[in-house]
C-alpha cells in the first residue's frame, strides 16, 4: 500500500539548507507553476569555463535585511514568468534542496524581488507536485521553528502592534 502525502497549509515555515538558513517564510501557490525566492544585489556572471553564475543575498525575514546570507548558484537557465500582476519578466533560475514539512525536496527556483509581497518565498505547484498534500484552510501544518524566530518575524512585519499573533 501506497504511504499518504503529507499535508501542507497555504503557508508553511521552511529551511533552505543550502544558504544555511532554518526559516522561511513561504507561500504554497498551487496556481503558481515556478516557486521564486526574494533576492537582493542580483548579479549574473559567465566564468572562464562557460558556466553561468548567480551571485545574490537572501533575505530571510519578512520586510527586514537582518539575517541576510550571501549566495553563489550556477544558473540553470532563465525562465520567462508572468506575476500575480500581470508583468512578464525573464527571471534567472537555480535548483535548492528545501525542507518542507520534515521531507527534503529538491526544487528550481526563480530569483526576483519580491518586496512589495507577503512572502519572501512562493512554492510553486512543480515544487509540490506528488510530495505534498494542500490543505488551503490550514497554515503551518509543517515543523515550527521556535516562538523566538517567528515573534522576531512578525515583529519586523507588523511594527505597530504589540502582540505575535497564535497561528
Amino acid at each position: 500500500m501506497e504511504k499518504p502525502l503529507p499535508a501542507i497549509g497555504w503557508r508553511e515555515w521552511l529551511a533552505l539548507p543550502d544558504f544555511d538558513v532554518d526559516w522561511i517564510k513561504a507561500k504554497v501557490d498551487t496556481g503558481a507553476r515556478s516557486s521564486a525566492l526574494h533576492v537582493v544585489d542580483l548579479e549574473l556572471s559567465t566564468d572562464e569555463a562557460g558556466i553561468e553564475w548567480a551571485s545574490f543575498r537572501v533575505l530571510p525575514r519578512q520586510r527586514s535585511g537582518r539575517g541576510a546570507v550571501d549566495a553563489r548558484l550556477p544558473l540553470l537557465g532563465r525562465r520567462l514568468v508572468r506575476s500575480s500582476s500581470g508583468a512578464v519578466e525573464h527571471r534567472p533560475v537555480v535548483s535548492i534542496s528545501a525542507i518542507v514539512a520534515e521531507t527534503k525536496i529538491k526544487l528550481e527556483l526563480t530569483l526576483t524581488s519580491r518586496d512589495d509581497m507577503g512572502f519572501r518565498m512562493l512554492l510553486g505547484r512543480q515544487a509540490i507536485r506528488h510530495q505534498f498534500i494542500v490543505n488551503p484552510a490550514r497554515s503551518y501544518l509543517g515543523a515550527k521553528p521556535p516562538r523566538k524566530i517567528i515573534a522576531q518575524n512578525w515583529q519586523t512585519a507588523n511594527k505597530k502592534k504589540k502582540t505575535p499573533p497564535n497561528d
